[in-house]
């Protein structure tokens, strides 16, 4: 029988002010580097919304799940896309999903930046050598956020896991906050 992917649900405390902070995010009293995702969901079709810290390396923007193979990982694998939005501005992206080997890189960088918030789900502290994602890279998913413009070129394969040598650039794209996805 294959091992259940690794996931580490967030108790009632933490959804309740996931919630609060998902609201404050949104009408902006809240910035920094927090987000809100959403994202469909796969089974109901209702709009999940949840806060997130993106990183950007190099001009790319990633997102990086520190629980593990979440429910928003699960449904940004099945919708293909997601929304950022930030003091009512939102922004859709598709998403692609590294391949373990490409990921060491991307969560060192994101724990060495969001330490204070997401530590607790890291086996190494942060400052660790990028080595040492190595093994725990398939633990944590990680999703390049590409504006869906550059992805429609590509078709069906917006859903794909990129190989380790292709190369897409990030640029940021606006949408008015109450339009129709």
């Amino acid at each position: 029988m294959p091992e259940k992917p690794f996931f580490l649900k967030a108790n009632p405390v933490e959804r309740f002010f996931g919630r609060v902070l998902v609201f404050l995010v949104w009408i902006g009293l809240i910035r920094g580097h927090f987000y809100v995702l959403e994202v469909q969901g796969r089974k109901s079709g209702r709009k999940i919304s949840l806060p997130v810290d993106p990183i950007e390396i190099e001009g790319r923007r990633y997102l990086v799940c520190a629980r593990g193979n979440s429910n928003w990982v699960r449904n940004a694998r099945a919708a293909g896309e997601v929304v950022l939005a930030r003091a009512m501005h939102r922004r859709r992206y598709s998403v692609h999903e590294l391949p373990p080997d490409m990921r060491p890189p991307v969560l060192k960088a994101y724990l060495d930046r969001f330490a204070g918030e997401v530590q607790r789900f890291f086996p190494v502290p942060k400052g660790s050598a990028v080595e040492s994602f190595f093994d725990l890279a398939p633990r944590y998913p990680v999703f390049e956020l590409r504006p869906p413009d550059e992805a429609q070129t590509e078709g069906p394969a917006s859903r794909q896991v990129w190989a380790a040598n292709e190369d897409f650039p990030l640029g940021p794209r606006y949408a008015h906050p109450f339009a129709v996805p």
